[in-house]
């Protein structure tokens, strides 16, 4: 078959790789028909999460069942499905507690409780790192799909790829941004980041009841696509000082909930850039701080923005000062995944609106670049296999 394979930073390319097959009783194969480049596969590709091998990369995929292990019944030969981005196997303490990212069986040789830098990591994702369980992504015409009776969703023939694909990750990560700030209504939510998850971020929040949305992004295309597509108030931090233009905004208290969807690979000044360096800390948490300050006090701050490292001079003083409630970490999808296919089709959000460019998979290594560099007002790549 052919895939995207990662060979080293800034090096994927659309080249042969090994066809799946069944390993165990409860896997999948599922050929593929759309998939997409997740900001956190920029990881990878730039580096910033170490990657030795070579690996097929994407964890946004669906498709239809090709073949199915004994031990798979909810699936048959033909099906289609959207499949979540955690590899969890349904049965453990933590996929039985509503915490799939977490699944003790789907990533042996690196899993534990310590949460370290090279160990004691968390569950299996699809094409991320050997760190996160060495599964080859969906970015390729063909993937194998582990524990194939917990994870998949079948969908609806009347819904096109483009308007369920999402429901693979960032859908379900923006709507858990949202679901961590217990929204009771009316609240002001400030999402930093209109990136995809940023974009998502901010249809969970009208739908959970916010009663103000407002975006905060660098790029005006960016901050244009959110207006457009899903009615927010915006602010670009090189035109104003986003903190005390929260302030202004919300009576001088702040936010009641401030979403960090960027994560480390914020857009940082040259000094800053040397800082990181010399610190060895790739990329910044500058964005959480920002959170913080321009939450109000007893206010939350959900982190979906992935980051990879330690930081030091973390602002734990503002958080404690100002009796912060912190959330961080991989959406939980599978126990979201149902609720929100519902909303899809019942036409309550659309998701294919923030798609900006579809290609096919062999030019996945200009589509990188593009989406990487924000070449063309790249805000989402779909890639058809």
């Amino acid at each position: 078959m052919k895939a995207a394979v990662f060979h080293k930073p800034n090096d994927i390319r659309y080249e042969n790789a090994e066809d799946p097959t069944l390993v165990e009783s409860r896997d999948a194969i599922i050929r593929v028909t759309s998939t997409a480049i997740c900001g956190s596969d920029l990881h990878i590709f730039d580096g910033v999460f170490p990657q030795i091998r070579p690996m097929t990369l994407g964890h946004e995929f669906m498709g239809i069942v090709e073949e199915v292990g004994r031990g798979v019944s909810n699936l048959k030969k033909g099906d289609r499905v959207v499949v979540p981005f955690p590899i969890a196997c349904g049965q453990c303490h933590f996929c039985t507690h509503g915490l799939p990212p977490h699944c003790e069986n789907s990533n042996p040789d690196h899993y534990g409780p310590q949460g370290n830098l090279l160990d004691g990591k968390g569950g299996a994702l699809f094409g991320y790192t050997d760190l996160y369980g060495g599964y080859q992504g969906g970015q390729a015409e063909y993937v194998r799909v582990p524990f194939a009776d917990f994870g998949p969703r079948k969908v609806p023939d009347s819904l096109t790829d483009e308007q369920v694909l999402f429901l693979t990750d960032i859908f379900p990560t923006g709507w858990t941004s949202i679901d961590w700030a217990n929204l009771q209504g009316g609240e002001t939510v400030v999402i930093f980041g209109s990136g995809p998850v940023g974009l998502m971020a901010q249809k969970a929040a009208w739908i959970k009841g916010a009663g103000r949305v407002i975006a905060v992004d660098p790029l005006n295309y960016r901050l244009e696509m959110a207006k457009r597509v899903n009615k927010v108030e915006t602010l670009n931090p090189h035109d104003v000082d986003v903190v005390q233009a929260i302030y202004d905004m919300t009576g001088g208290y702040g936010a009641d909930v401030c979403v960090d969807a960027v994560g480390a690979e914020a857009e940082r000044s040259f000094l800053e850039k040397i800082r990181s360096v010399i610190k060895l800390q790739p990329g910044t948490d500058k964005v959480i701080d920002l959170c913080m300050q321009a939450v109000k006090r007893g206010g939350i701050v959900p982190v979906v923005g992935a980051y990879g490292s330690p930081y030091d001079n973390f602002p734990v003083h503002r958080m404690f000062d100002k009796g912060l409630t912190l959330r961080f970490g991989q959406a939980p999808a599978q126990t979201y995944i149902d609720e929100l296919i519902g909303y899809v089709e019942s036409g309550r959000v659309v998701l294919d609106d923030i798609i900006t460019h579809t290609l096919p998979l062999s030019q996945v290594s200009e589509a990188y670049k593009m989406f990487r560099d924000k070449e063309d007002n790249c805000t989402k790549v779909v890639l058809k296999p």
